[in-house]
């Protein structure tokens, strides 16, 4: 009938290192990426950036009357 003789204190710092580990796991999904990854999708926005500006009508600064 007798459990386990648990020191409590141990056993709150336990808890905390892996509530702490469970962070950190998902901070390294969230925010862990490569140098390489974040260049890829630099160049690939700045790739975007400029395609979609090449499509860009210009239009005159003064606007055209009809006299």
């Amino acid at each position: 009938m007798t459990g386990d003789v648990v020191n409590l204190r141990q056993f709150r710092k336990q808890k905390a290192r892996t509530e702490k580990d469970s962070t950190a796991d998902q901070n390294r999904i969230s925010f862990g990426r490569t140098k390489a990854e974040k260049q890829l999708t630099r160049t690939l926005n700045d790739k975007a950036s400029k395609a979609l500006d090449q499509g860009k009508r210009e239009t005159s600064a003064e606007p055209e009357d009809g006299n």
